[in-house]
């Protein structure tokens, strides 16, 4: 049978987050791959106590069809949390998602169509071109420097770029470089943003997984005009096997995303989001996060001392202030896909990211991205040395 697929196809190809999952499955493999939380620390005991109770309450309540849009209550304690965190929040702001995921697809197809301009960091997270490619954007990259994305070629960008719908940013952390977007650009970014009426998404599942450095504002606090999507998670708080996640817009953005999600999937799985709930309310969540950031802090530092002792002098990584990746840079001319197909895996039986992938129009070879989350502090002394000593062999 000859199957007529739909243009928007031709865009939706196999990728890098597919092959890392199958290599994170593999154990005989050290895996820096993944965006993955270390699951010794996932709260799993009280996890199971409040899927317990919420299955058992009477009626089924929880095993029921739920509002399109979320349990209220879980709506409002997700507005709670942005208020804590110093962002005006109420509940009918709040649209609960099948994964922040979820909210990058609904984002573009709420406002691209094909040839419309999307504006990205250069490099910037996979799992956002994945989103936005069925909508067949043209991208516009913007490239970063230590304090995020740069505001002079967003400027120029915004100016010569008619067809602009979009700017997307993961200003905390950033996926994959670790860099966070500076307060004075926050600023800049929603000056820009108001003066050529584009909307802005904000991307932040590791806002919270901050190890040093002054907490800044989100952009939602800073906006202004209601043109600031605020995109959250508890992938990388709780658990990702929840799926749990948050947009808060703007009352005429969040309801047509609230109709994407009616026909997308109708709504979030009903005993997830009563098990968040009921975790939110009879356990401390910032104590949870505290553990994971004291954690996930040490593993860092494990991993940039590793690389220090054991890389090429010539690679240059990031040192990030939180979050789960560092970026390394490694010499002119060095392909870190085919280094690692040909070496790292088969010789080292290491996997990260090669970088090229991250980079929405002129892939760059010479890049990768390292998770240092998920593997234990003595895997990562392990795999990194391994891949040290391949590196000093071959590059």
């Amino acid at each position: 049978m000859a199957i007529h697929l739909a243009r928007r196809m031709a865009r939706v190809e196999p990728n890098a987050i597919g092959e890392l999952l199958a290599l994170g499955a593999d154990p005989s493999i050290i895996s820096f791959g993944g965006g993955y939380p270390d699951p010794t620390l996932f709260p799993a005991e009280a996890l199971g106590q409040v899927m317990a109770e919420v299955i058992a309450a009477p009626g089924g309540q929880s095993m029921q069809y739920a509002p399109s849009d979320g349990l209220p209550e879980l709506r409002e304690q997700v507005a709670a949390l942005m208020r804590a965190d110093g962002t005006p929040c109420n509940a009918a702001d709040v649209l609960i998602l099948q994964g922040s995921q979820q909210g990058l697809d609904f984002a573009a197809r709420m406002l691209v169509d094909p040839g419309d301009v999307i504006v990205t960091e250069d490099p910037t997270f996979l799992g956002g071109r994945i989103a936005f490619d069925p909508c067949e954007p043209v991208y516009a990259p913007v490239p970063m420097d230590d304090d995020g994305m740069r505001m002079d070629v967003l400027e120029h960008v915004l100016k010569t770029r008619p067809k602009v719908r979009m700017i997307y940013t993961i200003p905390e952390f950033q996926n994959p470089t670790g860099v966070t977007l500076s307060l004075e650009r926050r600023h800049r970014l929603l000056e820009l943003a108001n003066a050529h009426d584009v909307v802005v998404l904000e991307d932040t599942p590791y806002r919270q997984i901050r190890f040093t450095g002054e907490t800044l504002p989100t952009l939602k606090s800073l906006d202004t005009e209601g043109r600031v999507i605020h995109l959250g998670s508890f992938s990388k708080v709780l658990v990702p096997g929840l799926r749990v996640g948050w947009a808060v817009a703007a009352p005429a953005l969040r309801a047509k995303m609230a109709l994407l999600k009616l026909a997308n999937d109708t709504q979030t799985s009903t005993l997830n989001m009563a098990a968040t709930s009921l975790f939110l309310k009879k356990h401390d969540l910032d104590a949870h996060v505290a553990t994971l950031r004291a954690a996930y802090a040490r593993k860092k530092a494990v991993m940039l001392d590793a690389m220090r002792r054991h890389f090429p002098q010539d690679v240059a990584v990031t040192d990030p202030e939180g979050g789960l990746f560092t970026w390394a840079t490694f010499r002119d001319g060095f392909d870190a896909t085919a280094f690692m197909r040909d070496v790292a895996l088969p010789e080292a039986r290491v996997a990260y990211v090669p970088g090229g992938s991250f980079h929405p129009v002129t892939e760059r070879a010479n890049t990768a991205r390292f998770n240092y989350s998920a593997q234990s502090e003595a895997r990562i002394e392990e795999g990194i040395a391994a891949l040290g000593a391949a590196l000093k062999r071959h590059a």
